[in-house]
């Protein structure tokens, strides 16, 4: 059940080559490849020899206001950094044969990616270091507490590993655990303390979930942990000792994402359409949430949320390929809507200055917020980048810190997981040019290729109209 690869497994792993995700791979190999972006002869940027920078198709640019110069206020503010970044590429990928990513999760330089398979790999330093199975229900979620590891399951159970001194990786517990079974078994009405008026929480559905977990989060004290589910609740654990605190019936659809925020707030969104805003209370024994607001309510589906601790932002990707954010600097009022993907939002990250937000149009948008200032930390976000390379729907993202960033650039390294079985590393600038002025062409008209790239088996780069 539980193994640590071998020095010969690992070998035979690592990833020496890109591998061209619409062939079928081995089911035994990974390929990976760091793709070369140094300048060659007669180029003064690597970005325009580099494939797997921005192309957009030149009828998606609007086009500059009349009396312009095609040159926006942020592409000013980007002239002097205009020699200081680096060309956002794709670095390399994983593929396997084995089930669609659903989940990652990064911390240091270990990757762990969740399938449908049922497997949790881990990978350190892009070579596969470890795995563990649970025994039922695929892995929609995956959070790192300490040293504890939790993954949601389409099951309805949380599951919790630790790993061991051989590296190998042990279940601790499953969540609800016996001792609440016990605890409901005995005083099913007095399992929760719940006061009269939060009316949302009930011991109804009790401690367990009824339907898959779609959604993990950790609260901003790293004390709890938020699970959503599409039972409509979510629910309030433990990290200690991992007993259910609370159960909240939040949503009158299945609760797609739970992120806990600034100020004590926690956010879910849900299939209903809605993106509702939550108030922790700790009490003298206990803890308690208690409805703040509802900050959306649309036909579709909300799919994501993701917060932006640092310029205290919302975000909320929805499934008509939108994006809306909130400003708690403007009373939490709507601050404007990210437009770009044709499909669904499936994913959202906030780092740094950047938004990544992943699709089922197959395409990762990165976009940029400006500054934190006197006008706060929304306002007009700029697109710099769409990353293309996904044969399906883009499920998950997880994004760390570059720590080989150049001197004055901040880079981030973004790893993908898709149903295309694959798992992507890409590295992004913060000081990325916003993509429509991005162009090699004098006449200042957008780059584009002229044909998609493929790799051969020497994973050479091939043209395939």
């Amino acid at each position: 059940m539980h193994r640590k690869v071998s020095s010969r497994d690992v070998n035979s792993q690592r990833f020496t080559k890109l591998k061209n995700v619409e062939t079928d791979p081995d089911p035994d190999i990974y390929d990976i490849t760091y793709v070369d972006v140094s300048p060659s002869e007669g180029s003064s940027s690597p970005l325009s020899k580099s494939p797997w920078s921005v192309q957009i198709d030149a009828a998606d640019v609007e086009p500059p206001p009349p009396h312009s110069t095609g040159k926006s206020s942020a592409t000013s503010r980007h002239t002097e950094e205009s020699n200081n970044y680096s060309p956002n590429i794709l670095m390399g990928s994983l593929v396997r044969e084995e089930g669609h990513i659903y989940s990652l999760a990064t911390s240091g330089d270990l990757l762990y990616t969740g399938s449908d398979s049922k497997n949790i790999r881990v990978w350190k330093n892009h070579i596969e270091f470890s795995s563990f199975k649970s025994n039922s229900g695929l892995v929609k979620a995956i959070v790192l507490a300490g040293d504890k590891i939790f993954t949601g399951h389409q099951d309805g159970k949380i599951r919790v590993w630790k790993v061991t001194d051989s590296a190998a990786f042990r279940r601790v517990g499953t969540m609800p655990n016996l001792r609440d079974y016990l605890r409901n078994s005995i005083a099913p009405s007095s399992y929760f303390n719940f006061t009269r008026r939060n009316r949302t929480s009930t011991s109804a559905q009790g401690f367990r979930h009824l339907d898959a977990i779609s959604c993990l989060a950790l609260s901003e004290d790293k004390k709890l942990l938020y699970s959503g589910s599409w039972d409509k609740t979510f629910k309030v654990w433990r990290v200690t000792d991992l007993r259910c605190l609370e159960s909240v019936n939040a949503h009158e659809d299945a609760v797609n994402a739970v992120v806990s925020g600034f100020d004590g707030l926690v956010f879910t969104g849900s299939a209903d359409g809605t993106v509702k805003v939550w108030r922790r209370e700790d009490q003298a024994k206990e803890t308690k949430h208690f409805f703040s607001e509802t900050l959306l309510k649309q036909d579709c589906a909300v799919t994501a949320i993701a917060v932006d601790q640092n310029a205290a932002l919302v975000y909320c990707g929805s499934s008509d390929g939108t994006v809306n954010f909130w400003e708690r600097d403007n009373s939490m009022k709507n601050g404007g809507v990210l437009k770009g993907h044709k499909l669904a939002v499936l994913c959202l990250v906030a780092a740094g200055n950047l938004l990544f937000s992943g699709s089922a149009d197959l395409g990762i948008r990165v976009w940029r917020r400006p500054e934190r200032g006197g006008a706060g930390g929304g306002g007009v976000h700029v697109c710099i980048s769409v990353l293309t390379g996904h044969a399906g729907p883009v499920k998950c993202l997880a994004v760390e810190r570059d720590q080989e960033s150049a001197s004055g650039e901040r880079r981030w390294i973004v790893y993908s997981g898709s149903l295309d079985r694959s798992v992507k590393m890409w590295r992004v600038s913060e000081n990325s040019p916003p993509m429509e002025y991005r162009s090699p062409d004098p006449s200042g008209g957008p780059s584009r290729l002229t044909a998609a790239p493929s790799f051969s088996g020497q994973g050479r780069i091939s043209s395939r109209r």
